[in-house]
């Protein structure tokens, strides 16, 4: 690479009430050489843009297909039910399915929530297309509105407000990627989202631990040194004194 090209970047995919911006910050403080290109994208599109190559990964919601991609689950959220602020049910902390029954739930196409029971409530005429076009009905009075209680804070109203809805499916947010294409950017941001420190070198390769300086061995002295003339004596058998006088 010459000095004139910039490095690629990071390419992350993220869904709508996703907030990455903590990850985002940890990243440029760890990789400032490598920009991260991040991207919204319509929760039914993120498994499409990472098939295809246009992004390395991506916070998405769950299920993905196990088949082709490698996912983390990071949290779930909690249900909620929609309703203008001066609703019947604004006065309970917590609504069941069966407070709904009389109410039109509004079932926009870009749902998030898996229904395998079936949906409270009374069905609208018509399907909304997206989530905003359903909050924007509520507003009106026209129905209410199930979602992730992230969704409900991303298109608040000061109109609108929300509760936990009881007995509801949840949706999960998962960090996903292409099993096939898990590089060394992929296992730094993975390890970004586990709460790793940066000195951490799990899922990477480990440089070889450096050896220890050997000691250098002392010589020994020799045995006895220290008990001869340790007292500052003379040695034994010697006299004291000065030279004899010759007679």
């Amino acid at each position: 690479m010459t000095g004139s090209e910039a490095p690629s970047p990071f390419r992350l995919v993220y869904v709508p009430g996703v907030m990455p911006d903590k990850w985002v910050r940890i990243w440029n403080e760890r990789q400032p050489g490598v920009p991260l290109a991040l991207t919204q994208v319509p929760a039914g599109a993120a498994a499409g843009r990472l098939r295809d190559g246009e992004a390395d990964a991506g916070l998405v919601r769950l299920p993905v297909d196990r088949a082709v991609f490698s996912a983390i689950p990071l949290y779930t959220e909690q249900t909620v039910v929609v309703v203008p602020k001066d609703h019947l049910v604004t006065a309970v902390d917590e609504v069941t399915p069966e407070d709904l029954s009389d109410e039109i739930v509004l079932h926009p196409l870009d749902d998030v929530l898996d229904w395998e029971r079936g949906l409270p409530g009374q069905p609208a005429f018509e399907r909304p297309a997206t989530t905003a076009d359903a909050v924007e009905l509520v507003a009106a009075g026209i129905g209410v509105l199930i979602v992730p209680l992230s969704l409900a804070r991303l298109h608040h109203r000061k109109d609108l407000t929300h509760r936990p809805l009881a007995d509801a499916p949840e949706s999960s947010v998962a960090l996903a990627w292409p099993q096939d294409a898990t590089t060394d950017l992929v296992e730094d941001f993975i390890g970004i989202v586990r709460g790793r420190t940066v000195n951490s070198t799990r899922g990477r390769r480990q440089a070889p631990a450096q050896e220890k300086p050997k000691r250098t061995p002392q010589p020994r002295k020799p045995s006895g040194a220290n008990r001869r003339g340790a007292s500052g004596g003379a040695p034994k058998g010697g006299r004291r004194g000065g030279p004899r006088r010759r007679s």
